[in-house]
């Protein structure tokens, strides 16, 4: 964080060939976790409740008074609600079905789907950072086969869902063959 300080104070940045970076219409905007682990900790038999003024503390405990003292604001962000959780599980499907679009497979996704991608592929802690692995160790993982050996190798339409098991469904909408007209 010390870097930062010669940004903050000067405007500038110089490197050890004494080569100077121009900072001086430069807005800063930094992120942290601080405060994250007073998320999972829990007293026993209360609810954990916010109180104003714990995010400072936790700055005040991760960053030096001659950094904190050079910042101009601090913002605590909500936590994503259910509905920004599942845009969220949204963007990282619609990702994937470009990509089974590029090997002509048409996917579709249960809401029971996305709903267990909400749950498990969320952290308080971590936020949606765990999804893309929940992905790939589900999806990804079931539609391996079938893409390079199975039923989509020539491009095809699947459902996916969840079973009660928490394992992945593929729903395989076969094709018919149609007979041509004479």
């Amino acid at each position: 964080f010390n870097i930062l300080l010669q940004v903050m104070d000067h405007g500038t940045l110089t490197d050890n060939n004494g080569r100077k970076a121009d900072f001086r219409n430069v807005i800063l905007v930094m992120t942290t976790n601080a405060g994250a682990d007073m998320l999972s900790k829990n007293s026993i038999g209360f609810t954990q409740n916010k109180q104003a003024g714990d995010e400072f503390e936790s700055i005040k405990r991760m960053f030096t008074p001659e950094f904190r003292n050079r910042l101009d604001a601090t913002i605590s962000f909500a936590s994503l609600d259910h509905d920004v959780i599942l845009r969220v599980v949204d963007k990282f499907l619609l990702e994937l079905e470009n990509q089974l679009h590029e090997k002509k497979v048409e996917a579709s996704f249960t809401l029971k789907l996305k709903e267990f991608l909400a749950k498990k592929g969320f952290d308080p802690q971590m936020g949606a950072r765990p999804m893309s692995r929940l992905i790939q160790d589900t999806i990804r993982k079931a539609l391996a086969d079938e893409l390079l050996f199975g039923r989509l190798t020539n491009g095809g339409k699947v459902t996916i869902d969840i079973g009660i098991d928490d394992k992945i469904r593929l729903d395989f909408d076969e094709a018919k063959e149609v007979e041509p007209v004479a």
